[in-house]
């Protein structure tokens, strides 16, 4: 197999889920024998972690329209002299500059990823600066057809979560104070209004009238929806049954304290989240939008229900709570599809990617 140059470009400054993916998927082409750089801004986080890791990182400015023409010439200059095969931009704001760079120096590849489900204004950055784009998840990818993207041209790549090592005993109950047979279910998500956390809480309220055991637990943080979202559990009173426990790096631990994971979300691109709760051996309960649909097994490993629809996300988590054997039935089922089949592993990533980059090479090349 070839080793192939490639360069990733990116313009945000803070590090969220698409710039996780971008830094795991440098990592695992850089383990199958690739050369990896990158072209961020010079205070993107992503830089900063990048380096760290050995990559190399091109420092290029790239807001406002000042910083266009300036951005372009950096980056022609960058890729000439890098003589990459492939430039995978990730943002419109890096795309307009990176791929138009790369146009003018006829890099070989040049690819877009598209990793959010919201609407396209400008399809440009996906039908004339790119030759190929890919997606996070096939509802994307379809997305992306109906306006109007030439369908052999686009392809699917989930993203991958790196599987944590396994926790022996979780921290989670002992920080609550809650016992042992409390009924725990989890989410895990940014504070935002579109994740849902209302509809959540809605759906669950009635069950907690009923079942002194049970808790939700919310993890994550996002103003002003986190303090909104504090004192609608006030004014219902369940500040004794739903716990805040802002962000935190030690999800997995979390996780392996919860007998259950949901997340009424009304807006995802995929939701890997789904998958990293599924790998701790968790039943899932997720609104079928966007990928979300693509990250676990209706039925099988979860429960899929339509967005806002509060009787039928409270019916899912009843079945889950009242039902111990079906918990763990669906929980060994989740860890089995994210372990022993790996379909959201780095390796996998890495292995889709490289074949997509040597394929449309030699259809551009053909």
């Amino acid at each position: 197999m070839p080793s192939l140059r490639i360069v990733h470009s990116e313009a945000a400054t803070s590090f969220g889920g698409q710039e996780g993916r971008i830094f795991k998927e440098m990592t695992a082409m850089r383990a199958r024998g690739h050369h990896l750089e990158a072209i961020c801004q010079p205070q993107a986080q992503l830089t900063e972690r990048l380096r760290d890791a050995g990559f190399k990182v091109h420092a290029v400015g790239m807001k406002g329209p000042v910083n266009y023409l300036k951005g372009v010439a950096a980056v022609r200059s960058i890729l000439k002299e890098g003589r990459f095969d492939v430039l995978n931009t990730h943002s419109r704001r890096d795309t307009v500059i990176a791929a138009a760079a790369a146009r003018l120096t006829k890099t070989p590849l040049i690819v877009r990823t598209r990793h959010l489900s919201n609407k396209v204004g400008s399809l440009w950055s996906y039908t004339i600066l790119p030759h190929r784009v890919t997606t996070v998840s096939d509802h994307v990818r379809e997305y992306l057809i109906s306006r109007g993207v030439a369908r052999e041209k686009v392809a699917t790549v989930y993203s991958p979560i790196v599987l944590p090592a396994p926790v022996d005993r979780s921290t989670l109950r002992e920080e609550l104070g809650l016992a042992d047979d409390d009924i725990v279910v989890g989410c895990v998500a940014v504070m935002r209004a579109t994740k849902g956390h209302k509809d959540l809480i809605d759906a669950i309220a009635p069950l907690m009238a009923t079942r002194p055991k049970l808790h939700l637990v919310l993890v994550g943080a996002g103003s002003p929806t986190f303090e909104r979202t504090q004192s609608y559990v006030a004014e219902r009173g369940l500040q004794d049954r739903i716990h805040f426990m802002g962000t935190r790096r030690d999800v997995p631990n979390l996780l392996a304290g919860c007998d259950l994971f949901a997340l009424a979300t009304q807006q995802e691109a995929s939701g890997t989240v789904f998958v990293e709760a599924q790998a701790s051996g968790l039943p899932v309960v997720g609104t079928n939008v966007g990928g979300v649909s693509e990250m676990f097994r209706d039925g099988e490993t979860g429960i899929l229900v339509p967005p806002k629809d509060p009787v039928a996300l409270t019916e899912a988590l009843q079945r889950l709570i009242d039902d111990p054997a079906l918990r763990r039935r669906m929980g060994e089922a989740g860890r089995r599809m994210v372990w022993e089949e790996a379909v959201f592993s780095p390796a996998r990533l890495a292995e889709t990617t490289e074949a997509l980059y040597i394929k449309w090479l030699a259809e551009r090349r053909g």
